[in-house]
C-alpha cells in the first residue's frame, strides 16, 4: 500500500478537472516510462501504456480528470460566479477552499466558495435558501470590491477553478479525499504496473493502462485506443448506498449502470475470478451511473466491456474508501 498511497497523494496535489489536465497527465506518463514501460500521450492527451503480455489484448481503463468549476461571470462586487465542471455540487462544496488559474498568466489565486450574503448573524433566510451555482460565489483572497479590481488581478472568464481535496487516511486504513473518484483507481493501475516491473506479477495476456482525461463530462473513451484491443475494463469507483451491499472494504462489480448492462461473459468472468481467489467483493446495479466503458461502446469500439472499483461512499462529495477496497480490487485485476 506504500507506493499506492504515495501515488494518491501525488496525484491529489496536482488540480485536474476536465479540460485542465495536461500537468497530471504529463505526471502520469512519465511515472509509467520511470516504472520501464512503453507509455505515450493520446492527442486528446489521455495517457496509454503497454503493461505487458502477449494474446487477448485487455485495457484497464481509469481517469485521471475530476470535477471542479470554470469562472462564469466576474460580478460587480469582485467575486466570481462560476459553472460547475461535470458533477460537482454546490451543496456539498460551500465553504471548500479552491484555487482559480489564470489562462493568461502563471497566477494562481486562492478562495473561498460561499453563499452569497453568507453570515447567519446578518441573513435571516440562511438555513432555507436553496445551494444553487448562481447563488454561490468565489470570495477571492485578494483586495478587490470590484469587477474592474477583478479583471486587473489577471482573473477572466474561462479560467478554471480547482477544489482543494483534502487527501487524508487513517489509522483505521480509511482514505478520505474529494476526487477518490478516479484518482484512486490511477493509482492501483499505477501499482499494477510497479508489480509487473519488479516481476512480482507476470501477465499470460496482453494489458494496456488507458488513463483518460474527459470522463466526468462524457467522453473520456471515445478515442486513441490500441488497435488490438478486445476488452475494456473501467476501474473507477464503486458505488456505495442504499440499497447496494458493497461496502469500502470491498471491490464492487458492476452488472448493470444507468446506460445498460455490462458484457455478460466479462462480468461472469470477473465474479468467477473473485471466488477462485478469495477476494471480497460484491455485484451491484448502479443507478445512476456512466463510465469510460459505456462511453467506448457507445463511439463505436467493438470491445467487450466491464467495470469493478474499490468501494467509495459519497461519491461527488468528500469521498471515502477504505485501504482493503483497494488491494481487493488490485487482487481482482490481478487475478483477471
Amino acid at each position: 500500500m506504500k507506493y499506492v498511497t504515495e501515488q494518491l497523494f501525488k496525484l491529489m496535489e496536482i488540480d485536474s478537472p476536465s479540460g485542465f489536465t495536461s500537468r497530471v497527465a504529463d505526471y502520469t506518463v512519465k511515472e509509467f516510462r520511470r516504472l520501464g514501460m512503453n507509455a505515450w500521450l493520446t492527442n486528446k492527451g489521455c495517457v496509454v501504456a503497454e503493461l505487458g503480455g502477449e494474446g487477448n489484448p485487455l485495457i484497464l481503463d481509469a481517469h485521471i480528470d475530476n470535477l471542479g468549476g470554470m469562472v462564469a461571470e466576474i460580478k460587480g462586487n469582485g467575486r466570481l460566479r462560476i459553472t460547475n465542471i461535470g458533477g460537482m455540487n454546490a451543496n456539498n462544496a460551500e465553504t471548500e477552499n479552491c484555487k482559480i488559474y489564470c489562462r493568461m498568466s502563471d497566477k494562481v489565486y486562492e478562495g473561498t466558495l460561499q453563499m452569497n450574503d453568507p453570515s447567519v448573524h446578518v441573513n435571516g433566510e440562511y438555513s432555507s435558501q436553496q445551494r444553487k451555482w448562481d447563488a454561490m460565489e468565489i470570495v477571492i483572497d485578494e483586495l478587490t470590491a470590484s469587477a474592474e479590481e477583478t479583471k486587473a488581478l489577471g482573473i477572466n472568464v474561462g479560467d478554471f477553478v480547482c477544489f482543494e481535496p483534502r487527501t487524508r487516511i487513517t489509522e483505521s486504513g480509511y482514505i478520505k479525499s474529494r476526487f477518490l473518484d478516479d484518482k484512486l483507481s490511477v493509482a492501483m493501475i499505477l501499482d499494477l504496473a510497479r508489480q509487473i516491473s519488479e516481476g512480482d506479477v507476470k501477465p499470460n495476456r496482453k494489458v494496456y493502462a488507458f488513463i483518460t482525461v474527459y470522463e466526468e463530462v462524457g467522453h473520456g473513451a471515445c478515442a486513441g485506443f490500441p488497435d488490438d484491443a478486445e476488452e475494456i475494463i473501467s476501474v473507477d469507483m464503486g458505488c456505495v448506498g442504499m440499497g447496494l451491499k458493497c461496502t469500502e472494504r470491498q471491490v464492487s462489480i458492476c452488472a448493470k449502470d444507468s446506460r445498460g448492462p455490462y458484457d455478460y461473459e466479462v462480468t461472469t468472468n470477473l465474479i468467477k475470478k473473485a471466488e477462485e481467489y478469495g477476494i471480497d467483493y460484491a455485484v451491484d446495479i448502479y443507478p445512476f451511473y456512466g463510465s469510460d466503458a459505456d462511453a467506448a461502446l457507445a463511439s463505436g469500439h467493438d470491445l467487450k466491456h466491464g467495470l469493478i472499483g474499490a468501494g467509495v461512499y459519497a461519491s461527488h462529495g468528500y469521498e471515502r474508501s477504505h485501504i482493503d477496497g483497494v488491494k481487493n480490487t488490485i487482487e481482482l485485476m490481478k487475478a483477471y
